[in-house]
């Protein structure tokens, strides 16, 4: 990804300063304090709002009480990836969202942090506090070391089973190791929680390429169950002339180069990313911690139909980066083999298209260019349908995999979690349908009685209006 006008490059110092944790850990004093603000509601709708169901006013009483490895233990059991979800969920529309000190406008319990504050003495240090069942003589093999290959790891690992995980990747974690944004966590955190579940007894290969590498006919004959937890491809094409010029990236691949180490990322001076989802807004606000002069985001529709949560934009908007709505990129401009800048249209809000929200439209006459030495595309990811048309009954749809309840597809020997099914969630989504994944392999190979259906969460009757606040 060469760039022909570079910026100007930070020192270590600096980019170790702009990628330091935005969400730090909390002190003893500062943890005791905030769990001690938890009105431990009858109905936890912080509970219910988490895919996982992680029970909250439990961990924060434990916590409250300074039992930390009880508040980790109860976190880990609902979510083997509390560690890693503490610090990449969209706390503020989940959890924190849902708290009822919203209601109140007063601020919700800092329910991330605590959970951080819960678990990374546990996971970064390996302790472990979940029991595992004994060897029930089945295996199983997982196809990825992303956030649901580890998630199905390690949750099948507890109901004893000899669970080996593949990687194409040098390491284990996919996302979490490689594409989420370093201020939120690092390299180091990613690894060390996924050597917590290699400690649970957990075999990963590594640089393993299911289908080359190891055959799939391998994996049947060794496996009594299969989880594909391939996750998603590369970044998508625009489909533009000029595409193919120096300084042209995805933001997938662009943000894998920053986690990999950003002092060796080349960088343009003036960068356009196309796209207004969590992963445009990532890679904009690491360009522009990197030492870009200008980022600028365009976007074919209006700032109210934003794929990114408000939490990610405000934090963008805060560190300069600029948004262009209702613009949209038409063609790649470059100079010598380099791009240069990117012509774009002006677009207006149309009729409803199929999603629902209004279609964006051209605007005749409206064209006009961008100057950049470096365009980022995160317009979304390709779908890795090539390899599971490989596999006998495993059905695609929209580029998805086709699964039931328990997340098996046609093939009964083939179960599927994480973002090949869901097309691109978040983390605690992953581990939610890894859960259940597990679940059901086990009652697939050991009878329905083997494990109890996961529940939704505590069946209560939510109240129509909250109890008065005491305070």
């Amino acid at each position: 990804m060469p760039i022909r006008n570079v910026a100007h490059r930070l020192t270590p110092d600096q980019i170790q300063k702009n990628m330091a944790d935005i969400a730090p850990a909390m002190s003893v004093e500062d943890a005791t304090a905030e769990a001690s603000r938890c009105l431990f509601c009858f109905d936890a709708p912080c509970t219910r709002a988490c895919p996982t169901h992680i029970n909250v006013p439990e961990f924060i009483k434990r916590l409250a009480t300074r039992n930390i490895v009880g508040a980790a233990r109860t976190i880990l059991d609902a979510n083997i990836l509390g560690a890693s979800c503490a610090r990449a969920c969209p706390t503020e529309v989940l959890c924190e969202g849902a708290c009822v000190y919203n209601l109140e406008k007063a601020p919700p319990i800092q329910i991330g942090r605590l959970q951080r504050y819960a678990t990374d003495p546990i996971v970064m240090t390996g302790k472990q506090v979940l029991p595992l069942a004994p060897d029930n003589g089945k295996r199983v093999s997982v196809v990825g070391a992303g956030p649901g290959g580890l998630a199905a790891s390690a949750e099948l690992r507890r109901l004893g089973y000899k669970v080996t995980c593949y990687d194409a990747q040098d390491k284990p974690g996919g996302l979490n190791t490689f594409g989420i944004a370093p201020y939120k966590m690092t390299n180091e955190e990613a690894l060390l929680e996924a050597e917590y579940i290699r400690k649970m007894g957990v075999e990963f290969v590594l640089k393993a390429r299911v289908g080359t590498d190891v055959p799939l006919s391998q994996l049947e004959a060794q496996s009594d169950a299969i989880v594909l937890a391939v996750g998603l491809g590369g970044t998508s094409k625009l489909g533009l002339s000029g595409e193919e010029l120096d300084g042209v990236c995805g933001a997938t691949e662009f943000i894998e180069e920053v986690r990999r180490d950003p002092t060796r990322v080349v960088l343009g001076r003036r960068i356009i990313v196309v796209g207004a989802g969590n992963t445009s807004i990532d890679a904009a606000t690491e360009a522009k911690r990197l030492g870009a002069e200008t980022v600028t985001i365009v976007y074919r529709r209006s700032e109210k139909e934003k794929g990114c949560y408000d939490y990610e934009y405000n934090l963008a908007k805060k560190d300069g980066v600029v948004f262009h709505w209702l613009v949209n990129p038409v063609r790649v401009v470059g100079v010598a083999g380099a791009v240069s800048a990117l012509e774009c249209i002006r677009m207006r809000l149309g009729p409803p298209d199929a999603s629902g929200r209004p279609a964006p439209e051209p605007i005749a006459g409206s064209e006009f260019a961008l100057p950049c030495d470096m365009l980022i595309k995160s317009t979304g990811q390709e779908k890795r349908v090539g390899f599971f048309k490989a596999i006998s009954g495993v059905d695609v749809k929209g580029g998805r995999v086709v699964v039931n309840e328990g997340y098996r597809t046609g093939n009964p020997k083939y179960f599927a979690v994480g973002d090949c099914v869901n097309g691109g969630k978040e983390v605690v989504n992953a581990a939610a349908e890894a859960k259940k994944a597990a679940a059901a392999i086990h009652r697939a190979l050991f009878g329905p009685a083997a494990i109890p259906v996961p529940q939704p969460g505590p069946r209560l009757a939510k109240p129509a209006v909250h109890p008065p606040m005491p305070f």
